[in-house]
């Protein structure tokens, strides 16, 4: 999953556009947009956010300085856990040519302190776009932590995995109603990309015109 195997990768998969989220971590997104932008593709910082309840929350942004701000202060919520490489692996932050800047230590799989409602407020606070990830998945998802979807925060856009039934899961949960939905890879591996996409039918790539999209506003819409 090195920057430049994994735009090849993304190149031979046909995806345009790419978002790069990391569990609880935006320091490795510079590295990916650098060697995106080189390779000719559409690149979005991101993170995914396990909130208190053990919710997995995706957000991305537009404006890179923002992302940064955010990653700052998602980072003093974690839990101030170390890392066990031994389990988990090295956390490492690398360049674009994959040399590594630095180890991260304090542990990136555990959850922030900030409960739903908080992760969506300080997402948009800081000019973000939340999306529920994996809404269909058995673990980590809104769904299957809290058993229902929420009125409260309201989202534009729900993900699903490379597998859902968007059928299924509009039956099963009315609240989605005419919402729309995105599908993701999700990869942890090089082989799994492409599993999981989305067409999405914008003016210009950007998460500002992704959130005009969800809405079907003026043509716009994304097609799982």
């Amino acid at each position: 999953m090195s920057p430049r195997a994994l735009m090849q990768r993304l190149k031979q998969c046909g995806v345009q556009w790419l978002a790069i989220t990391d569990h609880n971590s935006m320091a490795n997104c510079a590295a990916y947009e650098k060697v995106a932008h080189e390779e000719g593709l559409y690149f979005s910082w991101g993170v995914e956010i396990q909130t208190a309840e053990e919710i997995h929350i995706l957000a991305y942004w537009d404006d890179s300085e923002h992302a940064k701000a955010f990653d700052e202060l998602l980072y003093s919520s974690l839990l101030p856990l170390s890392n066990d490489p031994d389990f988990f692996g090295d956390q490492v932050i690398i360049d674009e040519n994959e040399n590594i800047l630095r180890v991260e230590q304090r542990a990136l799989i555990n959850s922030s302190q900030w409960d739903l409602n908080t992760v969506v407020e300080r997402i948009e606070a800081m000019a973000g776009f939340a999306v529920p990830a994996h809404i269909d998945a058995s673990v980590n998802s809104i769904i299957s932590q809290l058993g229902f979807i929420p009125q409260e925060p309201v989202f534009k856009v729900f993900g699903v995995t490379a597998t859902a039934n968007a059928e299924v899961l509009m039956q099963q949960y009315p609240l989605l109603g005419d919402k729309s939905l995105i599908r993701a890879s999700d990869a942890h591996y090089l082989s799994d990309i492409g599993k999981g996409y989305s067409d999405v039918f914008l003016v210009v790539p950007s998460i500002s015109e992704l959130s005009l999209a969800a809405q079907r506003a003026a043509g716009r819409q994304i097609r799982i």
